[in-house]
């Protein structure tokens, strides 16, 4: 079945947690390696009552054959125990994504870490950021008329100064430029010029489909129309958005005109907002997509269009 008509039904299996078949996005807690789905792990609404909602986001990305995890929510416990209830083993990934340094969003890093410490982690290269850094010692200014006593490394300095993370000795590879790290599946990378997170670096999935675009964002702090013209460099037609759309605060002409433009500018096939995107647009998103808005709750699996790799439309 193709994710066209599959996910206009989605509302409506979600809403029968009971349903015991396969085709229940409702009823899958462990899936193969060629299932391309989404998993929400971590989020502070939903109806699955055996998984605790909390304020943050966490999300299982499968997809040609790749098991990804998309942030690690806000709390080690809560995400231990809500990968539990749904049956999903975080020693078993290919690598994670971290979108951005925000604590609702790493918080669960210590306890993915204390099952899967070898795990590839991509994650925003920040200068001085809490995931690590390099810079040329070329940044700061030299004066050589001071003695050397008085100068950086004795007025030697390494070519390339490392700056530690919170985490030493874990393989974070930074990011700080659209990135393909595996066949059709992209990390898009940009940064914020909003008040509040004025130059935080943001990753953002996207993964190639055979329909379109789909783009995973954590909070979209530099704004999910940047986000959206950015990756769609990949793909012009974007087919599903997921995750944080950070319009938690903002005014609701601000949240009528960037849903307009999801709609009408970008043509958006379906869109599955959660996490910061704030309850008024919630609902101003389910008015404007209509049977195209689908619920992502906490717990809930949304199935996406299979990889050219399986041959296939799920």
């Amino acid at each position: 079945m193709r994710l066209r008509s599959y996910l206009a039904l989605s509302a409506l299996f979600l809403a029968l947690p009971t349903i015991n078949t396969k085709n229940s996005v409702a009823a899958i807690s462990q899936v193969s390696p060629s299932q391309a789905q989404i998993t929400i792990l971590y989020d502070a609404f939903g109806q699955n009552s055996r998984m605790q909602k909390d304020w943050g986001y966490a999300a299982l990305v499968e997809y040609g054959g790749k098991r990804i995890l998309f942030d690690t929510g806000n709390n080690p416990r809560i995400l231990a125990e809500n990968a539990k209830a749904k049956g999903i083993d975080l020693t078993k990934l290919d690598f994670v994504v971290m979108s951005h340094r925000h604590g609702d969003h790493m918080g669960g890093l210590s306890y993915l870490l204390s099952v899967n410490p070898k795990v590839t982690i991509y994650a925003p290269k920040e200068s001085f950021g809490v995931y690590g850094a390099d810079l040329p010692s070329s940044f700061y200014r030299k004066d050589t008329s001071l003695a050397p006593e008085k100068r950086y490394y004795s007025g030697a300095p390494p070519e390339v100064m490392h700056f530690g993370s919170a985490w030493p000795d874990v393989n974070f590879q930074l990011i700080d430029k659209n990135t393909e790290i595996a066949p059709d599946i992209h990390l898009v990378t940009l940064v914020s010029d909003k008040p509040g997170t004025l130059e935080l670096r943001e990753v953002s999935l996207a993964i190639n489909t055979p329909e379109g675009l789909i783009i995973i964002v954590g909070c979209a702090h530099p704004g999910i129309e940047k986000i959206a013209e950015s990756a769609s460099t990949i793909n012009p037609h974007i087919h599903f958005i997921v995750g944080g759309l950070h319009l938690v605060v903002t005014p609701d002409p601000e949240i009528e005109r960037i849903v307009n433009g999801l709609h009408d500018r970008f043509k958006l096939d379906y869109i599955a907002p959660g996490h910061c995107t704030g309850e008024p647009a919630f609902a101003a998103l389910q008015r404007a997509f209509g049977g195209h808005y689908v619920y992502a709750g906490l717990g809930a699996t949304l199935k996406l269009p299979a990889s050219s790799q399986d041959g296939q439309i799920h």
